[in-house]
């Protein structure tokens, strides 16, 4: 998934204003509020970076992991001063901990059941110090799923590409499936390109027993409004 589309996600994002710096500015507020002497940040499911080098404004140390290898070469290139890995949000062991790890964008939602969930958020609280802060962006909540009576279409052009994108989305018991179909056209041509997204509708209940699992002991609060709409939920590891 996305490493036929990396250079796309870039395009329709920008052509979004999606507010990387905002973003990343408000991520910082919330840390140091929790921990006013961290210096220390790992950005999961990086993605291709955006948030990376204006965290490393606010960080002495930043680093990102993501599992797919186009989007972390994209991400290598924003932010050639910031070390990235690849590696799965469940599994992963990068043998320290930070003051505070991110998990932005939604991408936490890809993990379904909500037992895999629970597996990722204890993951990422194992790579916090204690007392570090951990945030996590959720996908929509069940009760404001709004079934599109017709596909999403998002357009954009940069980087030497045009793109347009048609998401059709549905919904299934306590999860979302995402079909996008891209059409990527540059000098050479054009390119179709789909991805298929499965991703768990949970409520606030399912965040908060995995926040407070005794794999994970974090503590949890919740910013209903967040980044861009969807929440937030930040814990403090052993709080």
């Amino acid at each position: 998934m996305y490493d036929r589309a990396a250079a796309a996600y870039d395009v329709l994002h920008a052509a979004r204003s999606k507010d990387y710096a905002g973003e990343a500015a408000r991520v910082t507020a919330l840390v140091r509020e929790r921990r006013p002497e961290a210096r220390t940040l790992l950005d999961a499911a990086c993605g291709t970076g955006g948030h990376l080098p204006f965290l490393r404004d606010h960080f002495d140390v930043v680093e990102g992991i993501d599992g797919s290898p186009a989007m972390l070469a994209r991400a290598r290139d924003r932010a050639p001063d910031v070390t990235v890995h690849e590696g799965d949000l469940r599994t992963f062991d990068l043998g320290r901990r930070f003051d505070a790890v991110t998990c932005l964008f939604s991408s936490i939602a890809y993990l379904v059941p909500a037992a895999e969930l629970a597996t990722g958020v204890a993951n990422l609280a194992r790579h916090l110090v204690d007392g570090g802060v951990l945030v996590v962006e959720p996908w929509i909540k069940p009760e404001d799923w709004d079934q599109a009576p017709l596909p999403r279409i998002d357009s954009g052009s940069g980087d030497g590409i045009s793109v347009t994108r048609m998401t059709r989305s549905w919904r299934r018991g306590d999860l979302t499936f995402l079909d996008m179909q891209y059409l990527i056209g540059s000098a050479d041509g054009v390119e179709h390109v789909a991805e298929d997204h499965v991703m768990g509708l949970y409520d606030e209940a399912v965040y908060r027993d995995a926040f407070a699992a005794a794999a994970a002991g974090c503590s949890i609060e919740v910013d209903p409004e967040g980044l861009i709409g969807r929440g937030l939920y930040v814990g403090v590891k052993g709080a």
